[in-house]
Protein backbone atom coordinates (compact mmCIF):
# COMPACT_ATOMS: atom_id res chain seq x y z
CA UNK A 1 0.00 0.00 0.00
CA UNK A 2 1.19 3.35 -0.81
CA UNK A 3 0.13 6.84 0.26
CA UNK A 4 1.34 10.40 -0.27
CA UNK A 5 3.43 10.12 2.19
CA UNK A 6 5.50 6.98 1.09
CA UNK A 7 8.73 7.87 -0.45
CA UNK A 8 9.41 11.22 0.87
CA UNK A 9 12.65 12.33 1.83
CA UNK A 10 14.00 12.14 5.55
CA UNK A 11 13.35 15.85 6.26
CA UNK A 12 9.81 15.49 5.67
CA UNK A 13 9.66 13.67 9.11
CA UNK A 14 9.75 14.43 12.51
CA UNK A 15 11.27 11.89 13.89
CA UNK A 16 14.06 11.23 11.03
CA UNK A 17 14.87 14.75 10.74
CA UNK A 18 16.69 14.66 14.33
CA UNK A 19 17.10 11.18 15.58
CA UNK A 20 20.93 10.27 16.33
CA UNK A 21 21.93 13.61 15.09
CA UNK A 22 24.01 15.87 17.38
CA UNK A 23 22.04 19.43 17.66
CA UNK A 24 25.11 21.29 15.41
CA UNK A 25 23.85 18.67 12.65
CA UNK A 26 20.29 19.04 12.45
CA UNK A 27 19.77 21.10 9.72
CA UNK A 28 16.38 22.18 8.51
CA UNK A 29 17.55 23.90 5.17
CA UNK A 30 16.36 22.00 2.17
CA UNK A 31 17.77 23.52 -0.56
CA UNK A 32 19.17 27.20 -0.88
CA UNK A 33 17.83 29.57 -2.88
CA UNK A 34 20.76 30.42 -4.84
CA UNK A 35 24.86 30.60 -4.38
CA UNK A 36 26.81 33.71 -3.09
CA UNK A 37 30.01 34.06 -5.01
CA UNK A 38 32.78 36.92 -3.31
CA UNK A 39 32.36 39.45 -5.55
CA UNK A 40 28.41 39.51 -5.44
CA UNK A 41 27.72 43.13 -2.94
CA UNK A 42 25.65 41.55 -0.20
CA UNK A 43 23.52 44.04 1.47
CA UNK A 44 21.90 43.56 4.78
CA UNK A 45 19.39 45.66 6.67
CA UNK A 46 16.55 44.90 9.88
CA UNK A 47 16.49 44.08 13.17
CA UNK A 48 19.57 43.13 15.54
CA UNK A 49 20.13 39.55 14.17
CA UNK A 50 20.90 41.06 10.84
CA UNK A 51 23.91 41.98 11.91
CA UNK A 52 25.37 37.95 12.58
CA UNK A 53 25.12 37.46 8.71
CA UNK A 54 26.77 40.75 8.51
CA UNK A 55 29.23 40.03 10.25
CA UNK A 56 29.83 36.27 9.34
CA UNK A 57 29.94 37.15 4.93
CA UNK A 58 32.18 39.66 6.18
CA UNK A 59 34.94 37.49 8.07
CA UNK A 60 34.33 34.75 5.84
CA UNK A 61 35.98 37.10 2.62
CA UNK A 62 32.52 38.04 1.14
CA UNK A 63 32.02 41.12 -0.12
CA UNK A 64 29.40 42.91 2.35
CA UNK A 65 28.00 46.26 0.56
CA UNK A 66 28.45 49.30 3.09
CA UNK A 67 27.70 52.45 1.10
CA UNK A 68 28.16 54.74 3.88
CA UNK A 69 31.81 54.37 5.39
CA UNK A 70 33.17 56.71 8.61
CA UNK A 71 36.32 58.92 8.11
CA UNK A 72 39.61 57.45 7.88
CA UNK A 73 40.85 58.81 11.23
CA UNK A 74 38.17 57.51 13.04
CA UNK A 75 38.64 54.39 14.88
CA UNK A 76 37.08 51.11 13.96
CA UNK A 77 35.43 51.14 17.49
CA UNK A 78 33.97 54.35 17.43
CA UNK A 79 33.06 54.01 13.99
CA UNK A 80 30.71 51.29 15.05
CA UNK A 81 29.27 52.61 17.97
CA UNK A 82 28.01 55.42 15.98
CA UNK A 83 25.77 52.99 13.01
CA UNK A 84 29.06 52.87 10.57
CA UNK A 85 29.54 49.25 9.09
CA UNK A 86 26.59 47.58 11.33
CA UNK A 87 24.56 47.74 8.27
CA UNK A 88 25.30 48.56 4.48
CA UNK A 89 24.06 52.31 4.86
CA UNK A 90 23.66 53.95 8.70
CA UNK A 91 20.28 53.75 9.10
CA UNK A 92 20.56 51.93 12.78
CA UNK A 93 18.29 49.04 13.30
CA UNK A 94 15.48 48.46 10.82
CA UNK A 95 12.53 46.88 13.40
CA UNK A 96 9.41 46.58 10.66
CA UNK A 97 8.78 46.41 7.03
CA UNK A 98 6.94 49.58 6.66
CA UNK A 99 10.07 51.28 8.44
CA UNK A 100 12.14 49.70 5.17
CA UNK A 101 9.04 50.83 2.75
CA UNK A 102 9.57 54.37 3.73
CA UNK A 103 13.21 54.44 4.46
CA UNK A 104 13.17 53.76 0.29
CA UNK A 105 10.71 56.53 0.04
CA UNK A 106 12.52 58.85 1.70
CA UNK A 107 15.77 58.29 -0.14
CA UNK A 108 14.35 58.60 -3.34
CA UNK A 109 12.44 61.51 -2.35
CA UNK A 110 8.95 60.01 -3.06
CA UNK A 111 8.11 60.03 0.72
CA UNK A 112 8.74 63.24 2.96
CA UNK A 113 6.87 62.66 6.69
CA UNK A 114 5.48 65.78 8.14
CA UNK A 115 7.48 65.43 11.39
CA UNK A 116 10.54 64.61 10.06
CA UNK A 117 13.01 66.19 12.60
CA UNK A 118 12.78 66.28 16.63
CA UNK A 119 14.37 69.59 17.77
CA UNK A 120 15.33 68.77 21.54
CA UNK A 121 17.92 70.52 23.61
CA UNK A 122 21.07 71.21 21.92
CA UNK A 123 20.42 70.55 18.45
CA UNK A 124 18.41 68.32 16.30
CA UNK A 125 17.89 64.71 16.63
CA UNK A 126 16.85 62.38 13.62
CA UNK A 127 13.49 60.39 14.20
CA UNK A 128 14.74 57.73 12.26
CA UNK A 129 17.88 56.85 13.06
CA UNK A 130 17.97 58.73 16.69
CA UNK A 131 21.27 56.46 18.08
CA UNK A 132 23.67 56.98 15.45
CA UNK A 133 24.78 60.31 16.54
CA UNK A 134 26.22 61.18 20.44
CA UNK A 135 24.98 64.30 21.04
CA UNK A 136 22.07 66.41 18.40
CA UNK A 137 23.59 67.44 15.42
CA UNK A 138 24.18 71.07 16.72
CA UNK A 139 22.36 72.52 13.57
CA UNK A 140 19.80 72.29 10.98
CA UNK A 141 22.63 72.66 8.34
CA UNK A 142 24.30 69.79 9.82
CA UNK A 143 21.52 67.73 10.10
CA UNK A 144 20.47 68.48 6.63
CA UNK A 145 23.65 67.59 5.50
CA UNK A 146 24.22 64.36 7.49
CA UNK A 147 20.52 63.32 6.24
CA UNK A 148 21.41 63.99 2.66
CA UNK A 149 24.82 61.77 2.55
CA UNK A 150 23.25 59.21 3.95
CA UNK A 151 20.02 58.67 1.83
CA UNK A 152 22.80 59.06 -0.91
CA UNK A 153 23.83 55.90 0.55
CA UNK A 154 20.73 54.41 0.60
CA UNK A 155 20.10 54.98 -2.87
CA UNK A 156 23.68 53.15 -3.72
CA UNK A 157 22.72 49.94 -1.56
CA UNK A 158 19.74 49.68 -3.13
CA UNK A 159 20.28 50.41 -6.57
CA UNK A 160 24.06 48.44 -6.39
CA UNK A 161 23.45 45.45 -3.93
CA UNK A 162 23.44 41.95 -5.54
CA UNK A 163 21.66 40.33 -2.62
CA UNK A 164 19.56 42.24 -0.08
CA UNK A 165 19.01 40.34 3.23
CA UNK A 166 16.48 41.60 5.59
CA UNK A 167 15.89 40.25 8.95
CA UNK A 168 12.13 40.76 10.47
CA UNK A 169 11.80 41.91 13.91
CA UNK A 170 8.93 43.43 15.50
CA UNK A 171 5.41 44.04 14.46
CA UNK A 172 4.91 46.58 17.11
CA UNK A 173 5.81 49.93 16.32
CA UNK A 174 5.23 53.91 16.79
CA UNK A 175 3.39 55.97 14.26
CA UNK A 176 2.11 59.63 13.17
CA UNK A 177 -1.60 60.16 13.22
CA UNK A 178 -0.64 62.75 10.66
CA UNK A 179 0.80 60.52 7.90
CA UNK A 180 1.68 57.06 9.07
CA UNK A 181 5.08 58.00 9.46
CA UNK A 182 6.88 55.20 11.56
CA UNK A 183 9.47 56.02 14.31
CA UNK A 184 12.49 54.43 14.70
CA UNK A 185 10.89 54.10 18.17
CA UNK A 186 8.47 55.94 20.51
CA UNK A 187 8.51 59.23 20.38
CA UNK A 188 9.93 59.91 23.90
CA UNK A 189 12.87 57.13 24.28
CA UNK A 190 16.08 58.53 22.30
CA UNK A 191 14.55 62.08 21.28
CA UNK A 192 11.52 63.81 20.67
CA UNK A 193 8.12 64.33 22.91
CA UNK A 194 5.27 61.79 22.96
CA UNK A 195 2.13 63.82 22.01
CA UNK A 196 -1.10 61.06 22.41
CA UNK A 197 -2.77 63.51 19.88
CA UNK A 198 -0.02 62.96 17.63
CA UNK A 199 1.27 59.53 18.00
CA UNK A 200 -0.36 56.46 17.53
CA UNK A 201 0.56 52.71 18.48
CA UNK A 202 0.60 50.39 15.52
CA UNK A 203 0.47 46.42 15.48
CA UNK A 204 1.18 45.13 12.05
CA UNK A 205 -1.13 42.44 10.27
CA UNK A 206 0.08 39.68 8.03
CA UNK A 207 -1.62 40.95 5.34
CA UNK A 208 0.17 44.75 5.79
CA UNK A 209 3.29 43.28 5.78
CA UNK A 210 3.50 41.31 3.02
CA UNK A 211 1.65 44.41 1.19
CA UNK A 212 4.53 46.79 2.83
CA UNK A 213 7.25 44.26 1.25
CA UNK A 214 5.89 43.84 -1.88
CA UNK A 215 5.69 47.47 -2.76
CA UNK A 216 9.17 47.58 -1.45
CA UNK A 217 10.29 44.83 -3.82
CA UNK A 218 8.62 46.23 -6.86
CA UNK A 219 10.25 49.47 -5.56
CA UNK A 220 13.72 47.86 -5.41
CA UNK A 221 13.26 45.59 -8.28
CA UNK A 222 12.30 48.88 -10.80
CA UNK A 223 16.09 49.85 -9.82
CA UNK A 224 17.81 46.94 -9.07
CA UNK A 225 15.94 44.02 -11.24
CA UNK A 226 17.93 41.24 -10.77
CA UNK A 227 18.80 41.88 -6.95
CA UNK A 228 18.14 38.80 -4.74
CA UNK A 229 15.95 39.13 -1.62
CA UNK A 230 16.83 36.88 1.21
CA UNK A 231 14.26 37.17 4.23
CA UNK A 232 14.92 35.84 7.68
CA UNK A 233 12.79 36.26 10.79
CA UNK A 234 14.89 37.53 14.02
CA UNK A 235 14.80 34.66 17.01
CA UNK A 236 15.54 37.54 19.24
CA UNK A 237 12.59 38.21 21.78
CA UNK A 238 10.39 41.69 22.28
CA UNK A 239 12.52 43.72 25.06
CA UNK A 240 9.30 45.25 25.98
CA UNK A 241 5.48 45.35 24.32
CA UNK A 242 3.32 48.51 24.53
CA UNK A 243 0.16 46.40 24.49
CA UNK A 244 -0.97 46.49 28.66
CA UNK A 245 -3.37 43.33 27.79
CA UNK A 246 -0.83 41.39 27.02
CA UNK A 247 2.53 39.67 28.54
CA UNK A 248 5.94 40.26 26.59
CA UNK A 249 6.08 36.51 26.23
CA UNK A 250 2.19 36.09 24.33
CA UNK A 251 3.15 39.64 22.84
CA UNK A 252 6.51 38.25 21.22
CA UNK A 253 4.79 34.92 20.39
CA UNK A 254 2.01 36.86 18.09
CA UNK A 255 4.83 38.86 16.49
CA UNK A 256 6.92 36.23 15.51
CA UNK A 257 4.17 34.10 14.34
CA UNK A 258 2.81 37.01 12.43
CA UNK A 259 6.56 37.73 10.89
CA UNK A 260 7.20 33.63 10.12
CA UNK A 261 3.78 33.63 8.01
CA UNK A 262 4.58 36.64 6.06
CA UNK A 263 8.15 35.38 5.15
CA UNK A 264 6.35 32.59 3.76
CA UNK A 265 3.63 34.13 2.06
CA UNK A 266 5.99 36.63 0.17
CA UNK A 267 8.74 33.60 -0.69
CA UNK A 268 5.94 32.36 -2.62
CA UNK A 269 4.80 35.12 -3.90
CA UNK A 270 7.54 37.58 -4.66
CA UNK A 271 10.43 36.86 -7.67
CA UNK A 272 13.94 35.51 -6.63
CA UNK A 273 12.73 35.99 -2.82
CA UNK A 274 13.68 33.08 -0.16
CA UNK A 275 13.60 32.53 3.17
CA UNK A 276 15.72 31.24 5.42
CA UNK A 277 14.77 29.45 8.82
CA UNK A 278 17.50 30.83 11.52
CA UNK A 279 14.28 31.85 13.55
CA UNK A 280 13.96 28.03 13.53
CA UNK A 281 17.21 26.93 14.01
CA UNK A 282 18.00 29.22 17.16
CA UNK A 283 14.10 28.31 18.63
CA UNK A 284 13.42 24.90 17.49
CA UNK A 285 12.96 21.86 20.25
CA UNK A 286 16.41 20.90 19.10
CA UNK A 287 18.10 23.67 20.81
CA UNK A 288 16.48 22.90 23.86
CA UNK A 289 16.33 26.71 24.42
CA UNK A 290 20.33 26.27 25.08
CA UNK A 291 20.79 28.57 22.08
CA UNK A 292 19.56 31.68 24.40
CA UNK A 293 22.08 32.94 27.06
CA UNK A 294 20.55 33.30 30.65
CA UNK A 295 18.45 36.14 30.38
CA UNK A 296 16.50 34.09 27.44
CA UNK A 297 17.09 36.93 24.71
CA UNK A 298 20.28 37.34 23.94
CA UNK A 299 21.37 34.57 21.09
CA UNK A 300 24.53 32.20 22.41
CA UNK A 301 27.73 31.69 20.45
CA UNK A 302 26.66 28.17 19.50
CA UNK A 303 23.37 29.43 18.52
CA UNK A 304 24.86 32.18 15.69
CA UNK A 305 27.04 29.63 14.98
CA UNK A 306 24.77 27.25 13.88
CA UNK A 307 22.88 29.36 12.07
CA UNK A 308 25.98 30.51 9.96
CA UNK A 309 27.20 26.73 9.37
CA UNK A 310 24.00 26.06 7.54
CA UNK A 311 23.74 29.57 5.77
CA UNK A 312 27.59 29.34 4.50
CA UNK A 313 26.68 25.44 3.65
CA UNK A 314 23.60 25.99 1.39
CA UNK A 315 24.64 29.76 0.56
CA UNK A 316 27.80 29.84 -1.08
CA UNK A 317 30.23 27.83 -3.74
CA UNK A 318 32.18 26.39 -1.27
CA UNK A 319 28.88 24.43 0.46
CA UNK A 320 29.86 22.09 3.28
CA UNK A 321 33.86 23.11 2.95
CA UNK A 322 32.84 27.07 3.80
CA UNK A 323 30.89 26.01 6.72
CA UNK A 324 32.44 26.20 10.39
CA UNK A 325 32.80 23.05 12.57
CA UNK A 326 30.14 23.60 15.50
CA UNK A 327 30.99 22.29 18.51
CA UNK A 328 28.81 22.71 21.67
CA UNK A 329 31.06 23.74 24.28
CA UNK A 330 33.55 23.85 22.87
CA UNK A 331 35.35 27.00 24.90
CA UNK A 332 37.96 27.98 21.82
CA UNK A 333 35.26 28.10 19.34
CA UNK A 334 32.96 30.25 21.47
CA UNK A 335 35.72 32.80 22.03
CA UNK A 336 36.39 32.73 18.17
CA UNK A 337 32.67 33.44 18.37
CA UNK A 338 31.77 35.94 20.23
CA UNK A 339 33.87 38.48 18.51
CA UNK A 340 31.20 38.65 15.97
CA UNK A 341 28.32 38.92 18.84
CA UNK A 342 28.42 42.36 19.75
CA UNK A 343 25.12 43.88 17.83
CA UNK A 344 24.09 46.81 18.60
CA UNK A 345 20.37 47.38 19.34
CA UNK A 346 18.05 50.20 19.29
CA UNK A 347 15.52 47.99 21.46
CA UNK A 348 17.56 48.53 24.17
CA UNK A 349 17.01 52.15 24.31
CA UNK A 350 13.66 51.51 26.05
CA UNK A 351 14.43 49.52 29.31
CA UNK A 352 16.92 52.46 29.75
CA UNK A 353 14.15 55.23 28.97
CA UNK A 354 12.15 53.60 31.96
CA UNK A 355 14.59 53.19 34.01
CA UNK A 356 16.76 56.24 34.17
Amino acid sequence: MTNPYSGLPDHCFWSRSHRGRARPEIDPVVKGGFTLTPEMKIATAGSCFAQHIAKHLQGAGYNYFVTEDAHPVISPVVARQFGYGVFSARYGNIYTVRQLLQLAGRAFGEFTPVEDVWEVDGGFVDPFRPNVTEKPFPTMEAFTAAREAHYAAVREMLTEADVFVFTLGLTEAWVSREDGTVFAMAPGVAGGTFDPERHEFHNFTVDEIVQDFTDFATGLRTANPDVKILLTVSPVPLIATAREDQSVITATAYSKAVLRVAAEQLSATVPDCFYFPSYEVITGNHAGGDYFASDLRDVEPAGVAHVMSLFMRHYTEAGAEAAPEVKDGDPRFEDEVQDMLDVICDELMIEKSVSS
